[in-house]
């Protein structure tokens, strides 16, 4: 499996000095890199790849045949994205929350993903998807479940 390693020297001390609050802007940059490597890969069917990008917990747990499931039954909107855009990111508990809006068809998604840091590797962990009622003119997500 490929995985992302945080192994320059910037990067490595960005992702170590964890404070709760907003996402330094080094930090920003290497969540929304990998969550952008596992969209596109996830776009492209290329599942060992899109999988390469979550937690190693959630790869021990959640094997390939089943990943592939999840994502063809709940997470159609990421395979036929028509883009995305990178919201807030923000640090609590040494896990990360990164806010993604997705494109896809006539539907905007709304989605936050959660991800850990083991040693100097990001991986992905869950993700949640909310979809916005247009009626809403605050954009806040009224129909969200745990799919990942």
């Amino acid at each position: 499996l490929m995985a992302v390693i945080l192994s320059s020297c910037g990067q490595k001390a960005s992702v170590e000095e964890m404070a709760d609050g907003s996402c330094t802007s080094a930090q920003t940059t290497l969540v929304d890199n990998h969550i952008s490597a596992q969209i596109d890969a996830l776009a492209k069917k290329n599942w060992e790849l899109a999988f390469s990008f979550a937690s190693a917990s959630f790869q021990e747990n959640i094997g390939i045949d089943q990943f592939i499931l999840i994502i063809n039954q709940q997470y159609v909107m990421l395979i036929e994205n028509q883009g995305y855009q990178f919201g807030k990111c923000t640090i609590a508990d040494d896990k990360i929350t990164q806010q993604v809006n997705v494109k896809s068809g006539e539907q905007d998604y709304y989605l936050t993903y959660r991800l850990s840091i083991n040693g100097t590797t990001l991986g992905i962990e869950a993700a949640v998807v909310g979809v916005a009622d247009t009626n809403q003119n605050d954009g806040t997500p009224i129909v969200s479940k745990v799919l990942y």
